[in-house]
């Protein structure tokens, strides 16, 4: 009598125990991804607490060797356009590494925004905090102010900005009032937003769009005019 056995248990088996080390990996990924995303948001409220106390105790006693940056009064206008290098890098968020130095403050009222501003656009700074653009003008100057933000972070409201809605600028040289002239979507190539003017303009950045699972592919611009 010839006897068949069958190999479908040895299969299942195999494949039960494929799926545990599946989801156990999904699992610790997931505890992973939950702890960072837990370290950075404690980070990102830790940094604004303390820099928004400093910037204001600046505000209030300014004193030699504050950790505030003064920025040139009277306002400087930019020179010559900055180099197609660092726009593009800047564009891209990440420019050059963190220095911590704290430029001041950008408030938009209407969204309930109130974050301070650092220089440099690396990916450690706009965790923390928004950042100004390098080779764009400082808060304060004649120019082209360049600040950006992440879209799911600082910058998340930006999607409800309208034309008109004020914008504020405080560094220790005094508070800039900003109107929103228009938002849109450009490419992260058409960096030529972040040109040099004539006029005393502030040029708002973060990736678009707002609901999209990784890096997004366009950029939204909001562009105001300062105001007396």
């Amino acid at each position: 009598m010839r006897v068949q056995i069958s190999t479908w248990p040895d299969h299942r088996g195999r494949n039960l125990s494929l799926l545990r080390r599946s989801r156990n990996t999904l699992f610790v990924i997931g505890i992973l991804a939950l702890g960072y995303y837990g370290y950075a948001s404690a980070d990102a409220r830790i940094f604004q607490a303390f820099e928004t106390r400093r910037f204001e105790q600046a505000v209030r006693h300014p004193t030699p060797g504050s950790p505030v940056v003064e920025i040139p009064n009277p306002p400087i206008p930019i020179g010559g356009p900055p180099p197609q290098a660092a726009r593009s890098n800047a564009f891209g968020f990440d420019t050059r590494g963190s220095t911590d130095s704290v430029l001041g403050r950008i408030d938009i009222k209407k969204l309930g925004l109130t974050v301070m501003i650092v220089e440099g656009t690396d990916s450690r700074s706009l965790r923390r905090a928004v950042g100004h653009i390098p080779e764009t003008a400082l808060p304060g100057q004649a120019g082209n102010v360049g600040i950006a933000g992440h879209r799911d972070t600082f910058f998340r409201d930006l999607r409800k900005i309208e034309k008109n809605d004020e914008i504020t600028l405080t560094t220790l040289n005094g508070s800039f009032r900003y109107v929103v002239d228009f938002s849109e979507v450009v490419e992260p190539t058409d960096t030529e937003v972040l040109d040099p003017s004539g006029d005393a303009i502030l040029t708002l950045v973060t990736c678009y769009p707002f609901s999209y699972v990784g890096p997004a592919p366009n950029r939204l611009i909001v562009r105001s005019h300062m105001i007396p």
